[in-house]
């Protein structure tokens, strides 16, 4: 069913383990196909796109492939992909039970309910079509008891061949509340172009999170689509090892302190967004060193005002000898999607799910501890308020494994 009846409940409901399952009246069209979004603006994706039974079905940066473009059957309550359902594994009931790519057959392993609160139901198990909300980009979803959070919440196509792409982008944000209500920003320190000379103002994870979460004129939610958007003037304040200003995001782990992983194991930062103002370029993703006293990043990316998108990678701790790579062009206000990825000493990055472009870190890196950072690090000083960078994110996730 489309999103928007989805909102309008019949008078009866249906009794599923325990739980009143509204169901929605049947749409115009039996069918309705596009992009479904989900927590922190990722579509439900059809892994590699392949059309072999039990392949699993994950969240991933909105790209508009075919891997991407539901069809909602309003008659019999299934989700098709490629010509196959979105189907519970083995029909299975307990939370944590994958879902992946099956044959369409009409069991009770392939209905789904769309709820007036964004919820897909699975009545079979009573349980909820479920992203874990941490994994980020790549996460295999499941089904789970409802709790009507945000990361169950799902937003379905609304007209025949919605795709998303070009300038827009919101993948289901909402645009009436503070961006800790549409992302979590639970592991985010936010860095702001004010303050005192040096001493940039930080905002923390505990102010951002949550719909009435912290906003101002440098970090807000996007009225337009959603987005969380960031606005740094160039005479901003910066801190004591640059000379430009920001509107950045800084990672933190989980007991609030700031970050700082190592190189084993496989780190990416994952994010859609546009740049909609620049007056050079701007620093839209990094990884920059914490403990090993260095105070420079292993890389950074870089959105330029032609559309060209290059990525700076440092040669030593020291600094001061970053070589920048020409990875691809993007005109400035169209939407597009970059993960940037550590595995040991193999730098790598994939712009608008393309292929992987990687570079080897240099072994005087070793041993340093590291962090992401995200947003408007805008390259340029002056002394105009009015002139700086915009960028606006409508995803943005991390995830580590060792």
């Amino acid at each position: 069913m489309i999103a928007a009846l989805a909102a309008v409940a019949l008078g009866a409901g249906l009794g599923v383990a325990g739980m009143s399952v509204a169901v929605a009246p049947a749409a115009s069209a039996a069918t309705v196909t596009g992009q479904i979004t989900g927590y922190q603006g990722l579509c439900l994706d059809d892994r590699s796109a392949s059309t072999a039974n039990l392949n699993p079905i994950q969240v991933y940066t909105c790209n508009g492939t075919n891997a991407q473009q539901w069809t909602v059957d309003t008659t019999g309550n299934t989700l098709q992909v490629l010509g196959k359902c979105l189907d519970v594994n083995a029909a299975g009931t307990a939370n944590g039970t994958k879902v992946d790519l099956y044959d369409c057959n009409g069991t009770g392993a392939q209905t789904w309910m769309p709820q007036s609160n964004g919820e897909l139901v699975n009545p079979n198990s009573g349980k909820c079509l479920d992203d874990t909300g941490w994994g980020g980009s790549g996460t295999q979803v499941q089904i789970w008891s409802c709790t009507d959070g945000a990361n169950q919440q799902w937003t379905l196509p609304s007209s025949s061949g919605g795709g998303g792409g070009g300038g827009g982008g919101g993948g289901g944000l909402n645009p009436s509340v503070a961006p800790g209500g549409n992302f979590d920003l639970s592991l985010w320190e936010l860095q702001l172009p004010v303050g005192s000379p040096g001493s940039p103002t930080t905002i923390l994870p505990s102010q951002l999170e949550g719909p009435n979460g912290f906003q101002d004129s440098y970090f807000y939610t996007a009225s337009s689509d959603g987005a969380m958007t960031f606005w740094d003037p160039e005479n901003g304040v910066t801190t004591p090892n640059s000379s430009f200003a920001r509107s950045e995001l800084r990672e933190m782990d989980s007991s609030g302190s700031p970050a700082n992983w190592f190189a084993p194991g496989t780190h990416t930062l994952s994010a859609t967004l546009k740049v909609t103002r620049v007056p050079d370029h701007v620093c839209v993703g990094q990884i920059h060193l914490g403990s090993g006293g260095s105070t420079k990043p292993l890389l950074e990316l870089f959105y330029y005002a032609n559309g060209d998108i290059k990525m700076g990678i440092e040669q030593t701790p020291a600094g001061g000898n970053e070589v920048l790579y020409n990875v691809g062009n993007v005109p400035l206000g169209t939407t597009w999607s970059y993960v940037i990825g550590l595995s040991g000493s193999t730098i790598s990055l994939v712009l608008n799910g393309g292929s992987r472009q990687t570079w080897t870190a240099s072994s005087t890196f070793n041993g340093y501890g590291m962090y992401f950072k995200a947003g408007d690090y805008d390259q340029t000083s002056g002394s105009d308020s009015s002139v700086g960078a915009q960028v606006a994110f409508y995803a943005l996730s991390i995830h580590h494994s060792s």
